[in-house]
């Protein structure tokens, strides 16, 4: 849950009359008997929503939407994907019982570590407007992916009527990305900017090269999200949620950009938990759930919980998305 939620409650108002009564039913679906907007008793025992998780698999008639995902890796030769500091090791797949490696081989064990957890973690929540097909936009997300810092995420799409204008009434102009660290009271635009900042603030102050080489790094984001044809870009209308939902993922992943260009056009807040390559929080996802794969979603607002892109995109259309 997030310790903040001021900005959702402040948006309310832009969300659509149909709201309240959606959540509602949507509640008494879930099997809570709370006649409140926003039923948080369900969220500690949130309901599998969706299908069994199955690692390295697309979904039927899911392959071209993937494929194009992924080229971004190359574009960007895998920036966003592994955290500050990352390496591997092999081990005693034996000693290793219960405890996340990215795969076992002959008794071996490949263990991923990093060095993010020495970082400085922000204790309130870093707010970041953005939207999912904007080039000064992706290179903020990968830094935010390489320091495996949690955002809470504020899409704002273009005709986008809740977040766009809460971006700014704070900063005053409709530029993006626009960030809000509530740790520091800084406010800021430019993505070269943020990034300095973030990797000064919560990392070793040492700018990775594929994100300080000026226009080339713009042009190669760019090249990265030309495949995905503005998806993301663009709002569609949609029920608010009264809470931020919550989304485990990473830049890097094909199949977490198929869900974030959801969120993005349905204006959806949600709360980005990182766990890139090499991150501490995959363990955290292991033992919460008995598997590690991203994208995983919950929903405090329904009570239940989702693996799979195909099926999360299918969950986010079918409960938030409405006819223009």
């Amino acid at each position: 849950m997030l310790a903040k939620t001021t900005p959702v409650r402040a948006a309310q108002s832009a969300a659509r009359p149909a709201t309240r009564t959606a959540l509602r039913v949507s509640a008494m679906a879930s099997g809570s008997a709370s006649q409140r907007q926003v039923p948080l008793a369900v969220a500690a025992e949130l309901k599998n929503a969706g299908p069994e998780p199955k690692r390295f698999t697309v979904a039927d008639g899911q392959l071209l939407t993937i494929a194009s995902a992924a080229f971004a890796a190359l574009a960007r030769f895998g920036t966003g994907g592994f955290a500050a500091g990352y390496k591997t090791e092999f081990v005693d797949a034996a000693t290793e019982g219960g405890k996340y490696s990215v795969m076992t081989t002959g008794g071996r064990a490949v263990k991923e570590t990093s060095k993010v957890g020495t970082f400085k973690r922000p204790v309130k929540p870093i707010e970041l407007y953005e939207f999912q097909g904007c080039p000064f936009c992706r290179k903020v997300r990968e830094a935010v992916s390489i320091l495996d810092l949690d955002v809470t995420v504020y899409p704002t799409p273009r005709d986008g009527k809740v977040w766009r204008p809460k971006a700014v009434e704070l900063g005053g102009k409709a530029q993006f990305p626009f960030l809000v660290d509530n740790n520091t009271g800084k406010q800021m635009y430019e993505s070269d900017a943020i990034i300095s900042y973030l990797f000064n603030e919560y990392g070793d102050g040492q700018v990775p090269l594929a994100l300080r080489l000026g226009a080339a790094t713009t042009i190669t984001c760019g090249l990265a999200l030309a495949p995905r044809v503005g998806k993301g870009s663009r709002a569609k209308p949609s029920k608010q949620p009264a809470e931020p939902l919550v989304m485990w993922g990473y830049e890097l992943s094909p199949f977490v950009v198929v869900v974030k260009e959801t969120l993005s056009q349905l204006e959806l807040p949600y709360k980005q938990v990182t766990c890139s390559r090499g991150s501490p929080k995959r363990q955290q996802l292991l033992d919460k759930r008995g598997h590690f794969q991203v994208p995983y979603l919950e929903d405090p607002n329904t009570g239940v919980y989702l693996f799979e892109s195909a099926a999360i995109n299918k969950y986010l259309e079918d409960t938030y998305a409405v006819s223009a």
